[in-house]
């Protein structure tokens, strides 16, 4: 399965917090019998699968929504 249509319909945009910008990655995923999974994964960390499957995504072709 193609990580494009893994993420189809999920809100993926950046966080900032106040002390950095784009400081974490929020994917919220679309709502399953009233439930809703959300994850945040740490910018910048290479070691992380999530964020390593995010990357993927984006070279894809998707984008990642800017902070708010």
């Amino acid at each position: 399965m193609s990580l494009t249509k893994k993420y189809e319909n999920c809100e993926i945009k950046y966080i900032s917090t106040s002390l950095k910008t784009n400081d974490a990655i929020q994917i919220k995923f679309p709502l399953v019998d009233n439930k809703r999974v959300m994850k945040c994964i740490p910018n910048g960390a290479t070691d992380n699968s999530d964020y390593q499957e995010i990357l993927a995504w984006v070279a894809e072709g998707n984008t990642i929504t800017a902070a708010d």
